[in-house]
């Protein structure tokens, strides 16, 4: 065994002695549920980036009412990170650490433009709710082979909501009915 390997496996080790709350799941299902935990919650930490960042740089005739969904929307996702934070450590498992853990983890990419129209900016968070949605079917299937319901349970009101979230975004960027444009 290399140096790197004996330390992965004491800091394992560590781990599950000092922060493995005790559980009836098995052990690989706590360890793939928490990655899983983990995954999403990066993708919700950069959402919520994204869409604050697409709020405060907001302009243009629907400023007001876009301004507002994306703050409502941000709120939202913000609300998401705690309870999967805590949720990963109910089972026994750990969650982020740092902001370079999420930048590894998530798949939301990153929108540094000093300038993104409107029409774009909901695009593209539509797009980004869209592939979180997949993201937490995924872990919900890992959860329901794991037995975790109380995860699964948690997933299902959040792909519901995400799903709203996606909705909405999609509504405001489509044309008026009648429009030509």
């Amino acid at each position: 065994m290399t140096n790197k390997a004996r330390t992965a496996a004491a800091g394992e080790a560590a781990v599950r002695s000092h922060l493995g709350t005790p559980t009836d799941l098995k052990q690989a299902a706590v360890h793939e549920i928490s990655a899983g935990l983990r995954a999403v919650l990066a993708d919700v930490f950069a959402l919520y980036i994204k869409t604050k960042n697409f709020h405060w740089h907001m302009s243009g005739r629907h400023f007001r009412d876009y301004h507002l969904l994306l703050d409502e929307q941000g709120e939202q996702i913000f609300a998401m990170t705690d309870p999967l934070a805590e949720r990963a450590r109910k089972i026994g498992g750990t969650t982020l650490h740092s902001v370079g853990e999420i930048a590894r983890l998530t798949k939301v990419a990153d929108n540094d433009a000093l300038y993104v129209t409107p029409e774009d900016m909901l695009s593209e968070l539509r797009e980004d709710n869209l592939a979180l949605t997949a993201r937490m079917r995924q872990v919900h299937g890992v959860c329901d082979e794991g037995g975790d319901i109380a995860t699964a349970s948690l997933l299902e009101n959040w792909i519901d909501e995400t799903e709203r979230r996606t909705w909405f975004l999609f509504e405001s960027t489509r044309p008026a009915f009648g429009s030509n444009s």
